[in-house]
């Protein structure tokens, strides 16, 4: 619903009634806690010249925003409003609406491989470019796993690949060898160095 129809939305939301509003769930099929789910298709009109296609259903969410939270322009009257189209018939409102909320995922995932080597297809061959899709799958996968075992509990976890590059693959870092052993000497100034080496720690400690 782009910004121009948002007035439009602004008055299907006035005319809902209180009791249309239903508890939201979490991803875990738990309420949460100061959101709520409602459909407007009733009283939101299709706008001039075509009418929705059948099916089509509209369904708003509303959440308090978090304490310090930026205020965006499509808040009203204290509540986050978002809102999303939708042809799936049927069920449950507060578990359709979470669907669609988890299905937000798959962008940042595609944004991530772009990051890591899916935004170009740098050979001329259909083959050769095939197995390079699949390399780029299994480095985010390795990633993916990476952040998953060794970093979790911490905000690196959720770091997108750029960051992760920045932060901790690409740490500077000496080669020592003394009395037969080698050892990675890495800077103590280096902000997420602790992180690194606990995610180290974590995995090795797996491997045993």
């Amino acid at each position: 619903m782009g910004i121009a129809g948002w007035p439009t939305v602004l008055e299907a939301l006035d005319a809902l009634p209180r009791q249309a509003w239903k508890a939201a769930l979490d991803a875990d099929g738990h309420p949460r806690y100061g959101a709520q789910v409602a459909e407007l298709t009733r009283h939101v009109p299709a706008g001039t010249g075509k009418p929705w296609p059948t099916g089509m259903r509209i369904i708003a969410r509303r959440e308090r925003p978090h304490p310090g939270a930026q205020l965006r322009i499509t808040d009203a009257d204290g509540w986050r409003i978002t809102v999303f189209a939708t042809n799936v018939a049927g069920g449950r409102l507060p578990e359709l609406e979470v669907q669609h909320r988890l299905r937000a995922r798959a962008e940042d995932r595609i944004r991530c491989l772009k990051d890591t080597g899916l935004r170009n297809l740098p050979l001329h061959d259909f083959d050769a470019n095939q197995i390079w899709l699949e390399i780029v799958q299994l480095a985010a996968d390795l990633l993916t796993w990476t952040q998953h075992l060794a970093l979790d509990g911490r905000p690196a976890r959720i770091w997108e690949p750029k960051r992760l590059r920045l932060r901790l693959l690409n740490i500077a870092g000496r080669l020592l060898r003394t009395g037969r052993r080698e050892f990675l000497r890495l800077p103590r100034g280096w902000p997420w160095t602790a992180i690194l080496l606990t995610g180290h720690d974590r995995l090795s400690a797996l491997g045993t």
